[in-house]
């Protein structure tokens, strides 16, 4: 598990899941607390389409997307955040992941240096250290919620130039969220020193602090990154999008045909379809919120150090000080003893994550409950 010669570290969560699976395979039982994957399929009408699809030819679609997809999420758009968005500036993605790629090499030139809040998703810094951008990071903490403001952009900015800024709210592993006029002050202070925005928008949907921001109601010069894979339940169908400024698009266009052709066409279809599925994205969510307030209470009884549940997505990131100062080892040893997959907050933060661990609550309810019971025998029994 150590780290590469140019600084890229594994992904630990997927580590865990790892061990997990293996411990599985032994007949152990695993509560899973470690992926942030939804425990729902998509919804029936989604599944429905699919079958309906699959004995037609899936062959390669334009590599913006379907027209259908990309109009559909003009009308999402419209409907959400009150903004026109021309489908022509929408390219569907394979997953979240494959828009990262497309962002940083439509907005930056190798060597640019990218800005990303730490505790952040890992899959930031390993992806742009090994695509060969540079990567500042801009700390965050529990004091301030955990959210970035501009005056720490700015900071940041005077102390080490950046080129682009990638940002998430809801965050993971955090859950923090900005508000509209937090998110305008980001925005304004990118403008100011020059910052291209690449705006995470992924957990959009998953918000129990009030509606989710998008940075296209306060801006056209951002990228937008958004996926189906957490609101909708589609984390295996490898389907997001993202939203382009219009001088960006056709280079994005190059790049997606050359690098991915396009997204996956029997995802673009289910995908259609799951915009219209939001009472069951909304069904799921409701059982999040449960799961939230179960696990955030839990876990500050066992004496972890959680203030205030997370502001959106389906994350505990909770302070470990009381039982130990090395998260892996703490998570190892409580998925060997006790059966509970946890990451590790070095994941999230190499430079303060080993006083941190976060728990996913995106699964069923009884795995929270089945995961609490485990953890408190484990650190009564001096963990």
């Amino acid at each position: 598990m150590t780290n590469s010669p140019d600084g890229l570290m594994p992904f630990f969560a997927m580590d865990i899941l790892k061990r997990a699976k293996a411990l599985e395979a032994q007949g152990r039982t695993v509560c899973h607390l470690e992926v942030g994957e939804p425990g729902a399929p998509p919804a029936p009408r989604v599944l429905e389409a699919v079958a309906r699809a699959l004995p037609e030819p899936q062959g390669y679609t334009n590599a913006k997307g379907l027209n259908a997809l990309r109009e559909g999420l003009e009308g999402y758009y419209e409907r959400q955040h009150g903004v026109q968005i021309d489908p022509e500036l929408i390219v569907a993605t394979m997953g979240s992941s494959a828009g990262f790629i497309l962002a940083f090499h439509t907005a930056f030139q190798p060597g640019a240096r990218i800005a990303i809040t730490r505790p952040g998703y890992p899959a930031y810094v390993n992806t742009l250290l090994g695509l060969g951008f540079g990567v500042a990071e801009i700390p965050v903490s529990a004091g301030n919620g955990w959210r970035l403001t501009g005056a720490e952009i700015a900071v940041a900015h005077a102390r080490q130039p950046f080129d682009g800024l990638l940002f998430a709210s809801p965050a993971n592993p955090t859950g923090a969220s900005v508000s509209r006029e937090q998110l305008a002050d980001i925005v304004a202070t990118c403008a100011r020193l020059g910052v291209t925005l690449i705006s995470d928008e992924i957990y959009h949907g998953l918000d129990y602090a009030g509606p989710s921001v998008s940075a296209l109601e306060l801006t056209r010069d951002a990228i937008i990154i958004n996926s189906f894979s957490k609101y909708y339940c589609m984390t295996g169908w490898r389907i997001g999008w993202m939203v382009l400024p219009e001088a960006m698009i056709r280079r994005a266009e190059i790049l997606q045909q050359n690098l991915f052709i396009s997204a996956p066409t029997l995802s673009q279809i289910a995908a259609s379809v799951a915009l219209g599925e939001r009472d069951y994205a909304e069904e799921q969510k409701a059982r999040y919120a449960h799961n939230r307030h179960l696990l955030g209470q839990g876990l500050r009884e066992l004496g972890f150090d959680l203030p205030r549940d997370g502001d959106g997505a389906f994350y505990a990131y909770a302070g470990i000080g009381q039982f130990s100062n090395d998260a892996m080892d703490f998570c190892l040893t409580m998925l060997d003893q006790a059966g509970v997959a946890a990451t590790p907050g070095i994941d999230f933060d190499r430079t303060n994550g080993n006083g941190f661990v976060r728990f996913s609550y995106a699964g069923k309810s009884e795995t929270v409950e089945n995961a609490l019971e485990r953890m408190r025998d484990f650190l009564r029994a001096g963990g």
